[in-house]
């Protein structure tokens, strides 16, 4: 089944949106020019989710990407939640004060985020209600708790993404009268959701990450080149001290069943995730909420089993890793994208292929063919793909878009394959699956003459 150009476009331009951030925002001069976000379905539906929002009470902005498994739900609750409980972490006492009392007596709120979403990321209406009296008890808790200290960014990142995951397992045990909401409660309890999260304040930009999706920073050199930093680390069995955590907080006696076949307990890839209370609950508790719960979480055979050699729980954490980062002027960009990207690209040609998009220049590599016998013939064909490239400079609009078209299209010359990129969009639902993830991506882009100027104040 062969798309044309136009087909692929479409598929490929379905979901972008693009942010272009005013330039005084009211409060101070952005370090972020704006940013590029799309998403490619692998799953139907998609299990991945994505957010982005300003910060309205306090200054700076969050990003972040979500990747769902066992199902959409806890990823969906998690990108449309997370960013409240990070920006009431953030706030200072007495907006905290006001905002209560605006609820004591039924006042208008103080708008606490600015949400730029494309219009396929909805927000499930039916339980705001809901997740609003969870994000009122936690605010309440930090009114009580008050310590008249400035809140660290770190501290309320790690204590925001603990406390959402409580909150989703409490919702679940308690359990709703209303049956939607119910099933809804317990649907996004057991399934399971990563995030990497970003925070961008003037030069102050921190990483919050909990699984196996990545943030990378795209710093361009001074001849002109592009390299890539690692902002957060995977936790699965390919991080040695991610392994060692998990062995730390068990038994000796269970170190052989921990980890097996690169999964937690054989079964779950991340080490870290929201939801998931299969690696959470005690069996007890199991039990408890499955047989009183509706009957399509009885029928539903994931809810049923128990993970096997399940002796100390919990196996699971939200907690996340924080890293902080000082913008410098050559930071050019973020990208923060789910595993979907990172399976099929080196970070080294992410950062080089959105660098040259951004900037508009190709540094024109030598053509590369990797101990390939190449025929003249062939030669030919990519020096004048090549040429094609350059004229038709970037048919994206979008640096996410383009990154994407690369994933899926790249052969293995690294350019894209018109032929390929063809073949693995019309892929049916039940075998796109097999040759690639969901893969979602947010590209931040950062204002190096704003940068420098922060830099020179301090």
């Amino acid at each position: 089944f062969y798309l044309t150009p136009p087909q692929v476009n479409s598929i490929l331009k379905a979901n972008e949106y693009s942010f272009k951030v005013p330039e005084f925002d009211g409060k101070n001069v952005s370090s972020v020019l704006g940013f590029d976000s799309n998403q490619l379905p692998a799953n139907a539906p998609i299990e991945d989710r994505r957010s982005a929002a300003t910060c309205l009470q306090t200054r700076g902005m969050l990003l972040g990407v979500f990747d769902g498994h066992a199902g959409c739900a806890c990823a969906q609750a998690v990108s449309e939640r997370l960013f409240y409980y990070i920006a009431v972490s953030l706030l200072p006492h007495e907006t905290l004060l006001e905002i209560e009392n605006a609820v004591e007596s039924g006042r208008a709120l103080l708008p606490i985020l600015q949400w730029h979403k494309h219009p396929n990321d909805y927000f499930s209406k039916e339980a705001s209600k809901l997740y609003f009296n969870s994000l009122r008890t936690y605010w309440q808790e930090l009114i009580d708790l008050n310590s008249g200290e400035t809140t660290d960014v770190r501290e309320a990142l790690i204590n925001a993404f603990k406390r959402l995951d409580n909150d989703i397992s409490l919702e679940a045990q308690v359990g709703d009268p209303n049956s939607f909401l119910n099933y809804l409660v317990l649907r996004v309890a057991f399934s399971g959701s990563t995030a990497c999260v970003a925070h961008v304040d003037g030069v102050d930009l921190h990483v919050a990450n909990t699984g196996d999706s990545r943030a990378m920073l795209g710093v361009q050199e001074e001849d002109g080149s592009w390299s890539a930093v690692n902002l957060s680390y995977d936790h699965n069995a390919q991080n040695e001290h991610e392994v060692e955590r998990v062995k730390m907080e068990h038994p000796k006696s269970e170190e052989k069943s921990l980890v097996k076949q690169d999964r937690l307990l054989g079964l779950l890839m991340p080490f870290r995730a929201f939801g998931d209370v299969k690696f959470k609950w005690s069996i007890e508790l199991q039990k408890r909420v499955v047989e009183s719960g509706p009957d399509q979480l009885n029928e539903n055979e994931y809810t049923k089993f128990i993970p096997p050699n399940y002796y100390t729980p919990p196996y699971l954490t939200a907690e996340p890793e924080v890293i902080h980062h000082k913008l410098r002027p050559q930071d050019k960009f973020l990208v923060l994208a789910t595993d979907g990207l990172w399976e099929t690209m080196h970070r080294q040609d992410v950062a080089r292929i959105v660098g040259e998009y951004l900037t508009g220049v190709h540094h024109q590599q030598p053509i590369a063919v990797g101990g390939y016998k190449v025929t003249l013939g062939q030669m030919h064909g990519l020096l004048t793909e090549r040429r094609a490239r350059i004229s038709s400079v970037f048919e994206d609009q979008n640096a996410a878009t383009h990154l994407i078209r690369h994933a899926v299209g790249n052969n293995e010359f690294g350019t894209v394959d018109h032929e390929r990129l063809s073949k693995m969009l019309s892929l049916p639902e039940e075998l796109a699956r097999m040759y690639r993830d969901d893969i979602t991506i947010i590209v931040v882009q950062f204002n190096s003459h704003v940068i420098g100027a922060y830099q020179n104040e301090e």
